[in-house]
């Protein structure tokens, strides 16, 4: 496996043992990890954390050079949400673990340019279902139905 994409897989791990959504998320930068992060809208009581924007967050502030160069990877297709703020700041390719247990918009985000990668990886695959099987309300609760 990819070691930006386990690094994301560990943090979906972190996710789940603190009782949250497993889906983790790493953004790198040059070749080496600028933030990492994993769903925390149970443990923080937020609204918008995601994997991806906890990761974004935990990159802090860059330019958009910085973006420029940036690959983000998630364990999980990103959501809308996940997918704007990536277009926004110009993040220019982004490594899909899974996208069998839910699709973010990825036409949309390929339309603009951005170069997705789906990795179909089983554990990424594995952990979404179980936790879906387990978790149906809560999981139903963070993509928003």
């Amino acid at each position: 496996m990819d070691p930006f994409l386990a690094a994301a897989l560990e943090e979906a791990r972190l996710g789940l043992a603190e009782g949250g959504i497993p889906i983790g998320s790493v953004l790198v930068i040059d070749g080496q990890i600028a933030g990492r992060g994993h769903n925390r809208r149970v443990q923080q009581g937020s609204a918008v954390l995601h994997a991806e924007m906890d990761a974004l967050e935990n990159a802090g502030r860059l330019t958009a050079a910085d973006y420029a160069r940036s690959t983000l990877y998630s364990t999980l297709s990103p959501c809308d949400m996940c997918s704007g703020a990536a277009l926004l700041y110009g993040v220019p390719r982004v490594v899909v673990g899974e996208n069998r247990t839910f699709q973010g918009p990825e036409d949309y985000v390929r339309s603009r340019g951005v170069e997705l990668e789906i990795v179909d990886d089983p554990e990424c695959v594995e952990l979404m279902r179980r936790f879906i099987a387990e978790k149906p309300e809560l999981w139903n609760e963070d993509i928003g139905v």
